[in-house]
This record gives C-alpha cells, structure tokens and sequence, in this order.
C-alpha cells in the first residue's frame, strides 16, 4: 500500500451541495429557500423562542415572588391532640400495669417516632420529629422522644405530668466513652508563631546565662595635704570656742 492508495470510507465524506448555480444543478433560482418570505432573505433567522408574535411562553406562566430556603429542615409533625386520640383509641399503648400497687400513679405512655410510624401518625423515619400542640390538650401523663418541641407543647406535656426529651445531634466529633481525645496536630501558622518567639526570646537567653562580669573594686585615694585656708583656720577647742576667742595661756 502506498500513500495514494488511501482515501475515506465510503459515504464517510460527501461534497458540499452548492446552492444558486442554474436550475440544472437542482439548487438554482431559489437556492432551496423557497419564494419570499424572511426566511429566504439574507440574515432571516428566527430565534427558537419566537411564537409568532403571540405572547411568549415566558410572559404568559405566573412568577413565584421570594426563594425557597434549600437549607431548611423539613420535620415529620405530629400533634398532640392526634398522639391523644390514638392513645384513646388503643392505637399507642399505655404504661399501666396489671397489678399496679395502690397510690401509685401508671407509668407514663412513651412516645417516640417509631411507635408513631406503628400508630400510623408519621410516615417517615428518616426526617427528625417535631411534636406541635395542635388539637385537644393532653390529659395522660407522656414521655415524649423527639428532635423539636413547640413552646405550647412542652408546657401542655410537663402540665400533665409528662416529660419531654430533645435528641441533640451533635456539632462536633466527640470521643468514645472511656477513649481519651487524640492529641491536635498544631497548624503551619501555630508552629511558625512559636519558631518566630523562640527565635526572638533566644538571645535574651543567651544575655541572661552568660556570668556578669565582675568591676574592679575604686583605689582609694590618698589622703591629700591640708590647704593653706585650712592653716589658716583656727581650731576649736573642746569646748567649742575657737582658740583666737579665747586667748591663748601665752599671752
């Protein structure tokens, strides 16, 4: 095989069909556009949104006004008056006991999300649960498992004689019970503050360990001559009056 033994595929490349050369090529006069019309005029392009001149589809649906916040949490509600109904109706079961001693009062009723799927409340599991105080109040007493309570709620709830427990998750990673916390690796930053105050404490350090030396101990100086005023001067006598005052014995 040689080089010009090589060509494409057949019907892989086919020529392009020239327009507006004779009506014996199949594609003269018109050019395939038709007669008239914008679409046979040069630059008659209609772009794929025009209806003709109708008000567009655009223009024509409603507008939703504000935003739908995608960070909401969306909660599987249940209120008291239903939780109420079903206990009435056997739905939930109580915590009375059979043999229950006297001047006790019965256990309260648990409540939780998958007894309330059970009871056919909820559909949902895999949403948190929030209990409202919609409906009729609660008279039984309850120990309500939920992610979130309303205010009205938790007081018709604890008015009863209920309790009420609020599933916490978590913000932060916590250790295992019993399993101390793994040491924090210090970041870039950190360690480059602590080289930098080693670096600047180091020739304080330095200054400070070296031994001070010792000055030599001021000569003292020599006693110096008496001065001329100082023979002048005459002394004190031990009484305090000066020799001159007094009179010497010789005279």
């Amino acid at each position: 095989m040689k080089l010009h033994d090589l060509h494409p595929a057949d019907g892989s490349r086919r020529p392009r069909t020239r327009v507006g050369r004779g009506i014996a090529g199949g594609k003269g006069k018109t050019a395939g556009r038709g007669t008239k019309g914008q679409k046979a005029r040069a630059g008659g392009s209609i772009p794929p949104w025009f209806e003709g001149g109708q008000t567009p589809l655009h223009m024509r649906i409603p507008k939703l006004r504000g935003f739908k916040n995608r960070f909401r949490t969306a909660y599987e509600i249940v209120n008291l008056g239903d939780i109420a109904q079903a206990i009435e109706s056997g739905r939930l079961e109580t915590g009375e006991a059979p043999k229950a001693a006297k001047g006790k009062s019965a256990a309260p009723v648990t409540v939780n999300q998958e007894l309330l799927r059970d009871a056919g409340l909820v559909r949902r599991l895999d949403r948190p649960l929030k209990v409202l105080a919609g409906g009729a109040e609660v008279t039984t007493a309850l120990f309500v498992v939920a992610d979130a309570f309303s205010r009205t709620a938790k007081t018709q709830i604890e008015a009863a004689g209920g309790t009420v427990s609020v599933l916490e998750v978590p913000t932060e990673s916590r250790p295992a019970i019993g399993v101390d916390r793994p040491a924090r690796r210090p970041r870039a930053s950190e360690l480059a503050a602590e080289q930098a105050a080693r670096a600047a404490a180091a020739p304080r350090e330095r200054a400070a360990a070296e031994p001070k030396p010792k000055r030599p101990k001021a000569e003292r100086r020599a006693p110096s001559a008496p001065s001329a005023t100082d023979e002048a001067t005459p002394s004190e006598t031990a009484d305090g009056t000066n020799e001159a005052e007094s009179g010497s014995p010789d005279r």
